[in-house]
């Protein structure tokens, strides 16, 4: 089975969904990232036209949003730089270990702490 793998088509279809899903998981956080970064704005608007509301504006939201921004670029640089070693591998009939994606694994912690950080700013804010 595994020198089949070379030359099963299903093997780099498999390969260039799994790129495609980082990918849209990259564009997504930069889209994201956007609108959090926007958010600040929105807020130190709302408390310019609305002085009663008491807002608080902080960077936070800018520096967050440009954070999910910049996570989203690397996860897009570093996505395209795997898959095209993983067909590389394939190519070359390398065999392919299954092991975790540490990858998501890393984007998944960075965005649970970003996500709490946001939280938390929130109540600080308001």
């Amino acid at each position: 089975m595994a020198q089949d793998a070379p030359n099963d088509p299903r093997v780099y279809l498999a390969a260039e969904r799994t790129f495609l899903a980082w990918i849209r998981t990259g564009l997504a956080l930069m889209g994201f990232g956007f609108v959090v970064a926007k958010f600040g704005l929105f807020l130190r608007e709302l408390s310019a036209m609305r002085p009663e509301i008491h807002i608080r504006s902080s960077t936070f939201s800018t520096v967050a949003g440009t954070a999910l921004i910049l996570i989203g670029v690397v996860m897009n640089i570093a996505s395209a730089v795997r898959h095209v070693q993983f067909i590389n591998d394939l190519k070359r009939g390398a065999e392919s270990v299954a092991r975790p994606s540490y990858a998501a694994i890393a984007v998944a912690v960075v965005l649970a702490i970003i996500g709490a950080a946001m939280v938390v700013s929130m109540f600080v804010i308001w």
